[in-house]
């Protein structure tokens, strides 16, 4: 089950590649830059999850060094074409990879960053187990993410439509408690959660990876 809910993932994310950047490059394009200006700060290796058709790769520094993974083959086609337009240098590798099941031993990386990913993925704290154990003790994960309402009309009105945004690619409902019980029983600390524009409905959350 597990398996075919990935490939449903995957082959979503497939259809969305003809036309990613432009339906979705300018709504996300704050929230990707806050990301990347935030994983800036400690700069190093850093493993974009999720990294769809590359549209942050150009926003990283020269001295940073980037490893991009994403579920979606045709996502990162277009990926490797714009690492080949720009001519960025700093890109070591883009590979196919279920965020789930990341092939990086323990602490490969400074900084793990994963744009509206976490409410793709069929089991979020799986995803979210994997970028602590990749990243390094003092190291962040840096995350933009829809944080759904618990409570109220919009609460309701995003249970309802999780049957139709499931078979596009991600979900509605996904309330901060869930973080909140995931970072109780994780070897994290939060650093910052702040809303994002545009109308505040996605959120940029830093963590940093405490020692064991």
């Amino acid at each position: 089950m597990k398996q075919l809910e990935r490939d449903r993932v995957a082959e979503a994310y497939g259809r969305w590649a003809p036309v990613y950047d432009v339906v979705f490059g300018p709504v996300f394009r704050q929230g990707r830059r806050a990301a990347v200006d935030a994983a800036e700060r400690i700069g190093g290796r850093i493993l974009e999850v999720g990294v769809g058709t590359g549209l942050s790769l150009d926003y990283y520094a020269p001295s940073s060094r980037i490893v991009g993974v994403d579920i979606s083959g045709p996502m990162l086609d277009r990926a490797r074409e714009r690492v080949k337009r720009l001519n960025l240098d700093n890109i070591e590798t883009i590979e196919v990879m279920d965020a789930e099941q990341l092939v990086y031993p323990r602490g490969s990386f400074d900084v793990v960053v994963a744009q509206y990913v976490v409410t793709a993925v069929p089991n979020p704290e799986n995803a979210l187990d994997e970028f602590v154990r990749v990243v390094r003790p003092g190291g962040e994960i840096i995350l933009t993410s829809r944080i759904g309402a618990e409570t109220g009309f919009r609460g309701t009105v995003e249970r309802w439509l999780m049957p139709l945004t499931s078979r596009l690619g991600w979900r509605t409902e996904f309330p901060w408690a869930r973080y909140e019980q995931w970072a109780r029983h994780s070897p994290v600390s939060l650093l910052e959660r702040r809303a994002l524009p545009p109308l505040g409905h996605f959120w940029l959350i830093r963590f940093a990876r405490l020692d064991d």
